[in-house]
């Protein structure tokens, strides 16, 4: 699967600076290749990131998408 630049960027906020796992990762952008939502969600739906970190990923697209 070929990753967008936003992806990347996402998924570098994502280990970075919520310290979620590779493998936490990878689990998402499986789920979302067959279309069960954003990546975002899926990392809350299966509890790879809480609700507070949810909202942070949030906030910080929508600043990159401010950019």
């Amino acid at each position: 699967m070929k990753l967008s630049k936003k992806d990347i960027q996402l998924i570098n906020f994502l280990q970075d600076k919520l310290m979620v796992s590779a493998s936490g990762i990878a689990l998402a952008l499986r789920c979302r290749q067959k279309n069960w939502g954003s990546l975002p969600i899926i990392l809350w739906q299966y509890g790879l990131v809480s609700l507070q970190q949810l909202d942070q990923i949030w906030e910080w697209q929508q600043t990159v998408e401010l950019d």
